[in-house]
């Protein structure tokens, strides 16, 4: 099959890889990206990533939490473009939304489009929204919501970059004072900046990590320098990679952003706050929405277009 140069980019973008690397890896793999990503990840020629996200959509993520700070929710609305996601009635109605979502009891999107929508009680949420659309003059869509309770401590929040990313971090503990409260915020910037995929090891499946270990088996087995190395030190080097990688896919496992060593990790942080305090504080996860994530964008083409009207 032909491999676009859109599919190039695309691939380039996600990986870091050279532009020919990329042709090569999506030839190979009849253009599956997935697979093409694994390629390039198996030769050395990739970073580390998962299944980038292909962020596009316009819109924003919200976060609402309830005055106990007990229970809270994290909203994302989309629009179609920049410009609507900064108007202050677009910004009016997303945190409307988040007001509602705080309290629902439905369990997913659907079934809170369905409910009735609390400030007119005669419309659905679904149809409330389709009059927004009609104010506003632009396709929009709540595409998710989740709401995080913890009696036995409280939630943070914390919104990055007008709200392009959303977090909520559950924090279990016996003490809620000022100091806990500013521990909890700096986790909740360190997930926004850094973007871990889990809490801890113990969310991460033996599946997962054997996979990975394949990945990076396969690496080692493709230098020819690291591959003649006998089969105890490759497995060394396959145990080693992995535990850096898991370092930074863990909340628990990162080095602390504000770290003043550069050192210390996530986990040793919370101790210390927690020591300080006498308290037990436990982070037991988090929510991490970043705005259009896994949505793709349709890219105009205007050369394209201008040639298909032509007849070209």
């Amino acid at each position: 099959m032909a491999i676009t140069a859109a599919q190039v980019k695309e691939l380039r973008e996600m990986t870091g890889a050279g532009m020919m690397d990329c042709k090569k890896a999506l030839t190979e793999t009849e253009g599956d990206m997935d697979k093409a990503v694994e390629f390039l990840r198996e030769k050395g020629l990739a970073t580390a990533q998962k299944k980038a996200s292909r962020v596009a959509a316009e819109g924003l993520c919200k976060t609402l939490v309830a005055e106990d700070g007990k229970n809270a929710v994290v909203v994302e609305v989309n629009a179609e473009t920049d410009f609507v996601a900064k108007n202050e009635k677009f910004q009016t109605y997303v945190a409307d939304v988040a007001a509602q979502a705080l309290t629902t009891t439905a369990a997913d999107i659907d079934a809170f489009l369905a409910e009735s929508w609390a400030l007119d009680a005669e419309k659905t949420v679904k149809e409330a929204l389709a009059a927004q659309i009609a104010v506003i003059g632009e396709n929009m869509n709540i595409r998710r919501f989740v709401q995080v309770k913890e009696e036995n401590g409280f939630v943070a929040s914390y919104t990055h970059m007008g709200g392009k990313i959303g977090v909520l971090v559950d924090v279990e503990t016996d003490v809620v004072n000022d100091a806990v409260k500013e521990m909890a915020k700096n986790i909740a910037m360190q997930i926004a900046a850094l973007k871990p995929l889990y809490t801890n090891r113990d969310e991460i499946s033996e599946d997962y990590i054997a996979h990975e270990k394949e990945i990076l088996l396969a690496q080692i087995m493709n230098d020819p320098k690291e591959s003649s190395k006998p089969e105890k030190v490759i497995q060394g080097m396959v145990n080693g990679r992995i535990n850096k990688e898991l370092k930074e896919i863990c909340l628990l496992d990162q080095v602390y952003v504000k770290a003043e060593d550069g050192k210390q990790v996530v986990a040793k942080y919370v101790e210390e706050v927690a020591k300080a305090n006498n308290a037990k504080i436990n982070i037991k996860g988090f929510v991490r929405f970043e705005t259009g994530e896994g949505i793709e964008k349709r890219e105009e083409n205007f050369a394209e277009e201008v040639a298909k009207q032509m007849g070209n």
